[in-house]
């Protein structure tokens, strides 16, 4: 074991001598080994990215809430089912709020009703188009967790009156009043003057996902008034997220009695979480990742073949050497380790290079793109040295191993 040891040591100082004296030659040949880390960490780094650009987009709306509306998130197989399905009315959110407080062991928390739409918003010469508009309860405070950045969220009293207050987003504050509070000001939605009194804290959006940066909230009754609408609407059910599965089974059956379906008849409405659209979020990471792969693998073969090339080449410039050492009683193991370990380190150096560049690259692409984000993470090195250390495996086994096989009479007579 001793011995191992000391072969180890020593060849790794022969490997190190070896790339200290031609330099240029390690670096060219660790060329193909630092694209290749730096193509399986951007990778990396694009699908934590994605993870976490989901999880930041919805994070202001919880992911613990069960979502009842007309319509599926997912593809509709059969549009004029859903189409002719009766309205979701706002009642709905009473009588579950009653069920829930009569069965303290309930899975369900709290119903909130909401309405949307998409309006125009204009305060003074600044319009804003599209903007998406919730009106919902007081209650929903309680199920949001989108920070404040100042101002509050209207109250139960404000929503019954039906007041004109309205909550709005980052986005939608910064455009309509840059470089000045926007708290008591009025905002006009549907030809009527709306006080701000909130104003929620930056929260950022990903692959156009909704985030509270672009949304007003409005009491219900006052979006009932202005936009003329009907029961028709969505009831976001807050849960026990341990109990996910559960939840969905006891609103799905509680539904079906509030709309008096029989055992017979199809569901007339749609539970929906944000599990779906994570789901359909999995074809973009797959793509990106088959995409790296395909990248990643042929870099790094690239850069395989050239070390084995460079290897091979070594064990040609060095042949007296080995026989040499041969002769002086050097064992097969020790010529094996010490073209291995050379062939290893060459990676290993490039694959330290490698990701300092994507390092830099993730914030490069950062800072430039900020709604997308980079997780460059501890992980992503550790896959990073180890895939490294592989290829230089793979690519120095087979120079190292016929520099082992020389016989020292040959070597020692080789020109």
């Amino acid at each position: 074991m001793r011995r191992l040891v000391y072969e180890l040591i020593e060849s790794l100082r022969i490997a190190f001598a070896q790339i200290r004296a031609n330099k240029l030659r390690s670096a060219l040949t660790a060329l193909g080994v630092i694209i290749g880390i730096v193509a399986v960490t951007l990778m990396g780094t694009a699908i934590k990215g994605i993870d976490a650009g989901v999880d930041r987009s919805f994070s202001g709306f919880g992911d613990d809430l069960l979502y009842v509306s007309k319509w599926p998130w997912s593809n509709v197989d059969d549009w004029w089912n859903y189409r002719n399905r009766r309205p979701i009315r706002h009642e709905y959110a009473r009588q579950i709020n009653e069920w829930i407080a009569t069965n303290p062991d309930s899975a369900l928390k709290l119903a909130v009703p909401t309405g949307e739409r998409f309006t125009t918003v204009i305060r003074g010469e600044y319009r804003l188009n599209n903007i998406y508009t919730l009106g919902t309860t007081a209650d929903y405070s309680r199920i949001t967790r989108s920070d404040l950045k100042e101002g509050r969220f209207f109250t139960d009293f404000e929503g019954q009156a039906g007041s004109n207050v309205c909550f709005i987003g980052f986005d939608v504050a910064d455009a309509l009043f840059p470089n000045e509070s926007p708290l008591g000001q009025k905002i006009r939605i549907k030809d009527q003057n709306f006080t701000v009194i909130g104003v929620a804290a930056k929260q950022g959006s990903f692959l156009g996902l909704f985030s509270w940066d672009s949304m007003i909230a409005m009491p219900l009754t006052t979006y009932r008034r202005y936009y003329r609408v009907g029961e028709d609407g969505e009831i976001r059910v807050q849960v026990d997220g341990t109990r996910m599965a559960e939840a969905r089974e006891e609103l799905q059956g509680l539904m079906r009695r509030l709309r008096i379906l029989g055992p017979e008849k199809r569901d007339d409405f749609s539970i929906n979480e944000q599990g779906t659209i994570r789901a359909q979020l999995d074809p973009i990471k797959n793509g990106v990742a088959l995409a790296g792969l395909f990248i990643t693998g042929l870099a790094l073969f690239v850069g395989a073949i050239g070390i084995m090339n460079i290897t091979y080449v070594s064990v040609k410039e060095r042949t007296k050497e080995i026989g040499t050492r041969k002769a002086l009683g050097a064992r097969r193991r020790t010529i094996l380790l010490q073209f291995l370990i050379e062939a290893v380190a060459i990676c290993f150096v490039g694959g330290v290079f490698g990701l300092a560049l994507a390092a830099v690259l993730t914030t490069v692409v950062g800072a430039v793109a900020p709604s997308f984000p980079l997780v460059f993470s501890t992980s992503l090195v550790i896959t990073g040295l180890a895939v490294s250390v592989f290829t230089g495996i793979f690519s120095g086994f087979a120079p190292a191993w016929a520099a082992s096989k020389l016989d020292p009479v040959v070597a020692l007579r080789y020109e």
